[in-house]
C-alpha cells in the first residue's frame, strides 16, 4: 500500500456544506493531519467557526469578501486567507476556493451562533 494520496478533485463528488458545495480529498479514518477542498461558494454562506481546526482558503476564482470576525476584507483571485480556531467567518459572493484545513476536516467541529 503506498504511503502517499491522490486526489483528482474534479472526479470528487461535491458534498453541500455551509459555504456551498465542497470536493473534499483526503477525508480518510486514517488521515488525521490535513484534507483539501476545493469549495464553490455560494451567495449567502453561512457564518461560523471551529473550534479545533485551522483553515487556509486560497482563492481561485472570483471576486467578493470575507467575513472575518465580523470584518469585511475584499479578496479576489491568489488571495491567501489563515483562518485560526475561534475565528467567525464566512465567504461573501460567488467564489471558488481551495481550503486546507489543518487537522483534517472533521464535520463535528463546525460551530454556528
Amino acid at each position: 500500500m503506498p504511503r502517499y494520496m491522490i486526489a483528482q478533485l474534479d472526479e470528487v463528488a461535491p458534498v453541500d456544506c455551509p459555504c456551498g458545495a465542497s470536493r473534499r480529498a483526503f477525508v480518510t479514518p486514517e488521515n488525521s493531519v490535513a484534507t483539501l477542498h476545493m469549495v464553490d461558494i455560494k451567495d449567502d454562506a453561512r457564518p461560523h467557526y471551529h473550534k479545533k481546526l485551522t483553515e487556509i482558503y486560497l482563492i481561485l476564482e472570483g471576486e467578493g469578501a470575507m467575513e472575518l470576525d465580523g470584518e469585511r476584507v475584499p479578496v479576489k483571485p491568489m488571495t491567501a486567507v489563515f483562518i485560526p480556531p475561534g475565528v467567525r467567518h464566512r465567504a461573501v459572493g460567488r467564489l471558488r476556493i481551495v481550503n486546507v484545513p489543518i487537522p483534517a476536516f472533521d464535520a463535528e467541529d463546525e460551530w454556528f451562533d
